[in-house]
């Protein structure tokens, strides 16, 4: 198999979901047809991966000027996000741990905004060896330019972009899975 190759597979084995500071008080500087898509995809992935076992890890930038998560994208009741300052979510001490912890090696890759602190995180995630699937409905910024240079650099830099239907059934891999008609179910109902 080819290294390219490879870097498209997307296996639930060694898999997290990353959902990147969607916060109460960012949230209302996105386009709102646009937010209302990408929260609509981030907890369809949330609840998904969850189903399928896989952990999802939440980060919070500044949540003293940015508020919290929003609440309907929380994974959990009493789970908790990882705050930081550094727009790259592997500067903070914690993330990057709690990735090798849980033996993460590939990141599915969610949130806002998708040029600054995603875009930063997925050139850090590469840099430090993961493989990095940037889900292209998950992620939105402040103006459609920026959204797409975010895209294009990701797939330059070495991210496989994909979407939440394509990560989905890809981690399925089989119709006669259990989990096939909760995942089915939840894709057609976005």
């Amino acid at each position: 198999m080819t290294d390219r190759l490879a870097q498209l597979m997307l296996d639930r084995q060694g898999t997290a979901l990353v959902v990147v500071d969607v916060q109460e008080r960012l949230a209302p500087a996105m386009n709102p047809e646009v937010l209302d898509k990408v929260k609509g995809s981030i907890r369809v992935l949330i609840d998904g991966v969850s189903t399928l076992g896989l952990p999802v890890i939440t980060t919070e930038q500044y949540p003293k000027g940015l508020g919290r998560t929003i609440p309907e994208l929380f994974p959990q009741q009493g789970a908790e996000a990882i705050e930081k300052t550094t727009f790259s979510c592997c500067g903070e001490a914690g993330f990057v741990e709690a990735l090798a912890s849980k033996g993460i090696r590939t990141v599915l890759l969610t949130g806002m905004e998708a040029h600054v602190c995603v875009y930063q995180t997925l050139l850090d995630l590469l840099r430090h060896g993961f493989r990095v699937h940037l889900v292209r409905d998950a992620i939105c910024s402040r103006s459609k330019e920026n959204y797409l240079a975010a895209l294009h650099n990701a797939a330059l830099a070495g991210a496989t972009v994909t979407t939440v239907e394509m990560a989905l059934f890809q981690m399925l891999q089989d119709a006669n899975n259990p989990h096939f008609k909760k995942i089915s179910n939840l894709v057609k109902n976005r």
